[in-house]
């Protein structure tokens, strides 16, 4: 701990807040709330934590904190912090999905779809549904007993769904307006849960065709009341109401967090959701801060009803999510309640030793490799490589490893643009100088470690640019591969020495994914921009051949190879003129 961090401890207030720390570099990397700041900040920097938690504490080099005059309001501002500043050690709620509906237009001959989108145009809207399988279910059940249009504009004559008693052709037939309303009652009552009272009823429609031997007609309500059965009793009923309600239930170990949410529609149980995440503070403030997110940060719809269990600040979560909130004590939805929690605790249990096996290969790695380095724990390594073929198309490429991950997005391609012929270090000059004066200028993150894939004089010309150009003081190493090409030495220091590492340590094979990817990513580049340039070198010399007649030979014939096989009616059977056949014919033979 430092000075700074001492003497700010001891100022820190006995009222509610948050606290935001930070790295050496200034960055954000975790933000907390604390009913009493002064207890909780002060609780990071005394006494003994797990290994995750020990790691954030040995990143911290300063804190900042803003008090608030309530808990909900701590809350609060922490969930807007999160969301502004996205900290490394917060788990931050990314859920793309959006649920779909199941709408009921409101044109004259409206019609059943299912939509992801929700708008003001006097439809109306049913779901969303979880299951995406149970909305299409439903919409195929409903589009087989009622016979709504199925075409989104008018054809001119009947389709096939008119002659299967689908749909009332009101393209060719005329409507009444009350027809449709009855239609669209009994759809609506359907969805809201009455498909029951609508099974009753086809019955004894069913019967009194049967009494006046119409079987067909007989047989058409049996068919509909079979669909009936096979989409919506497929599942039990797990309440006796209809209110649509989830349920969450979590657990923790090892300073982990299971989050298990169920949703509940219409009285059913239809699908669920995991999230597991590590937590550094109180499990119940822990969980109120993922509740938080679960409704603002993703497109999850928030019900009528939330069911939680005992431990949660109940008035806080009321205040938070503005919905009805309960605390089950007993019946159907305390049972959910702890099916929940158990499922949580399960899925806990079964997926630790997978995370423990993970952090082995990534985060202890990183750490492992900055002790054997003797520098700070590397948490960002960015590694390049070069490649060309006798100095042809020369490009160089980075990749992203953050505690021990590939970060692809991140992954960056340079095409090189001022080195002639094969020059290794130039080209390694030329890039890393692109780098990070563009990481400069644009005040983006720098590295904890760069790895450069190749020996002494790539490891210097790279130093020379960081240091003398850049001002920069960035630990640097050297990739060396052994004859079969696989991953043999690591440089480091001044002057450049070998690093001794175990060849079956967690370090060892870091370095190794990290030197494959930075191979896999150049190479990969440079097989592209050189089957493109040889492509276009060739064919942009003949006279006659654009972009549109390009297409067309590669089409065609696949590769400049068999171009060259190609004979004078080859060209003329794909519609090349003459003089353009003659040529390119030419062109190809030198």
């Amino acid at each position: 701990m430092n000075e700074m961090i001492k003497n700010k401890l001891a100022l820190l207030p006995d009222q509610p807040g948050c606290y935001l720390m930070k790295d050496r570099q200034g960055t954000i990397i975790y933000v907390g709330k604390a009913k009493v700041l002064k207890n909780r900040v002060r609780s990071y920097f005394t006494g003994s934590h797990d290994g995750k938690t020990q790691r954030l504490v040995s990143e911290i080099e300063d804190f900042e904190y803003i008090v608030t005059s309530s808990n909900i309001e701590a809350l609060i501002l922490e969930l807007n912090l999160i969301k502004k500043y996205d900290p490394k050690y917060n788990v931050m709620l990314k859920d793309d999905k959006t649920y779909p509906f199941i709408k009921l237009t409101a044109e004259r001959h409206p019609r059943l779809i299912t939509t992801r989108k929700v708008k003001k145009d006097k439809g109306k809207y049913f779901g969303p549904y979880p299951n995406v399988s149970a909305a299409n279910e439903t919409k195929k059940l409903l589009d087989r007993i009622y016979p709504l249009r199925k075409c989104s504009t008018l054809p001119d004559r009947v389709c096939l769904y008119y002659h299967l008693g689908q749909c009332l052709a009101p393209c060719v037939k005329e409507v009444k307006e009350a027809t449709y309303k009855e239609l669209v009652e009994e759809i609506t009552k359907f969805l809201n849960g009455g498909y029951k009272d609508i099974k009753k009823d086809l019955t004894l429609k069913m019967q009194a065709a049967a009494e006046e031997l119409d079987f067909e007609r007989a047989k058409d309500f049996r068919d509909k009341i079979a669909h009936i059965e096979a989409t919506m009793e497929k599942q039990k009923m797990t309440t006796t109401d209809f209110t649509d309600r989830d349920v969450f239930g979590y657990s923790v170990d090892k300073g982990w967090m299971c989050v298990q949410v169920f949703f509940v529609r219409q009285g059913k149980l239809i699908e669920r959701d995991i999230s597991m995440f590590p937590i550094y503070g109180e499990a119940e403030e822990e969980f109120l801060t993922f509740l938080g997110q679960f409704y603002d940060q993703s497109n999850h719809f928030k019900p009528k009803e939330i069911l939680l269990r005992d431990e949660v600040d109940l008035e806080l979560a009321e205040q938070l999510l503005q919905t009805k909130v309960l605390q089950p004590k007993r019946g159907q939805k305390k049972d959910l309640v702890e099916l929940a929690i158990k499922n949580a605790s399960i899925a806990l249990k079964e997926k630790f030793s997978l995370v423990e096996r993970d952090e082995e290969r990534t985060i202890k790695a990183v750490e492992q490799l900055g002790e054997q380095l003797g520098i700070y724990t590397p948490h960002r390594i960015e590694a390049f490589d070069n490649s060309n073929i006798q100095g042809t198309d020369p490009v160089s490429a980075m990749v992203v490893f953050i505690d021990g991950k590939p970060s692809k997005r991140e992954y960056r391609k340079y095409k090189i643009k001022s080195v002639v012929g094969p020059d290794d270090y130039e080209s390694m000059r030329e890039v890393t100088r692109r780098r990070y004066s563009r990481v400069l200028k644009e005040d983006l993150p720098l590295p904890d470690l760069i790895m450069i894939d190749g020996g002494k004089g790539h490891v210097e010309a790279v130093r020379d640019i960081l240091e003398n150009e850049l001002g920069l003081n960035i630990p640097i190493t050297g990739l060396v591969k052994d004859d079969k090409h696989r991953t043999s030495q690591l440089l480091y220091g001044k002057p450049l020495e070998v690093v001794p590492l175990e060849r079956n340590s967690q370090e060892f094979y870091l370095l190794q994914r990290i030197q494959d990817e930075v191979h896999r990513f150049a190479i990969t580049f440079h097989r592209q921009l050189r089957g493109k340039s040889v492509f276009q070198s060739i064919l942009d010399d003949v006279p006659g051949i654009g972009e549109k007649r390009k297409k067309q030979l590669l089409k065609a014939f696949g590769s400049v190879k068999k171009m060259k096989e190609a004979s004078k009616e080859d060209f003329l059977s794909i519609g090349l003129p003459q003089n353009t056949i003659e040529l390119l014919m030419k062109k190809l033979q030198e």
